[in-house]
């Protein structure tokens, strides 16, 4: 997998950075959003893919 398939997950809350993952470009156009665990806020947040 090369670098430009990587994609990072910031949580809409707090922004921090917490999560990344890879993403083929391709098939998918818009940004991906996944409720995760956020270490911050200690719960589950939305988490939006970031540039």
């Amino acid at each position: 997998m090369s670098q430009d398939n990587l994609i990072k997950f910031e949580c809409s809350e707090c922004k921090m950075l917490g999560y990344r993952s890879f993403k083929n470009k391709k098939k998918l156009k818009e940004r991906l959003e996944l409720k995760k665990f956020c270490k911050r806020c200690k719960t589950h947040k939305l988490h939006k893919e970031t540039k």
